[in-house]
């Protein structure tokens, strides 16, 4: 019988505040004051401070020369930039699984997929967020770069931070949109239309990020 080991106060508090972040209910600029955090949280002000450090070495929380806290805010060359990152990294991981993947690889591609779209219709966005980051990994897995995929993970994570989608996004449907595309190709064994196809999604996520997201910068 396995028991699962609780977190420390400290990495209670960092995904928490991670969490909120995420979901857009700490917005970007919100003051961040350790006294109301501790007192909301239920915790002392030293965990909350560290989890405030960790988060800022994330960048996810700016900490100002005269200590003042704030949620890091969204720049457009900030959001761009990591989109063409996942874009680089993720695209590679699927050209190299494509060819892999087997009835059951797509099967379980299949079931993220309703997942995913289960989850935003529930406004559960952190489920709905790993929901959707599993079904490329699935592929990504299937060449056998362990590596690749923990720096996908990576960027993938930073760049739900940053975006801070909400269920009622406009963004989920391209990859909604995309997702059943790729796998009505795949089920016909088209994995080059597939890649071809995934390729798009970010080409597509970019252009309504810089239109919606940043149309007044």
């Amino acid at each position: 019988m396995s028991y699962a080991v609780p977190p420390t106060r400290t990495a209670a508090v960092v995904r928490q505040l991670r969490n909120e972040i995420v979901t857009g209910e700490l917005r970007p600029g919100t003051l961040i004051k350790d006294a109301e955090l501790a007192s909301r949280l239920g915790v002392s002000i030293t965990p909350v401070r560290e989890a405030i450090a960790q988060l800022s070495v994330e960048g996810l929380i700016d900490i100002a020369p005269n200590r003042t806290r704030h949620v890091t805010r969204v720049t457009q060359k900030n959001a761009l930039e990591l989109i063409d990152v996942m874009s680089v990294l993720a695209c590679a991981g699927f050209e190299w699984g494509v060819d892999n993947l087997t009835e059951t690889h797509v099967a379980l591609m299949r079931q993220r997929q309703k997942e995913f779209v289960e989850a935003l219709r529930a406004g559960n966005v952190l489920a709905a967020s790993a929901a959707g980051a599993d079904f490329s990994t699935i592929v990504i897995l299937a060449s056998g770069n362990r590596e690749l995929q923990s720096m996908v993970d990576l960027v993938v994570a930073r760049t739900m931070r940053i975006l801070a989608m909400t269920a009622e996004s406009n963004l989920w449907g391209t990859w909604i949109e995309g997702h059943e595309a790729i796998l009505t190709l795949l089920e016909a064994g088209d994995t080059q239309g597939a890649l071809a196809r995934y390729r798009q999604i970010y080409v597509d996520h970019r252009n309504l990020v810089e239109r919606e997201l940043f149309e007044d910068q």
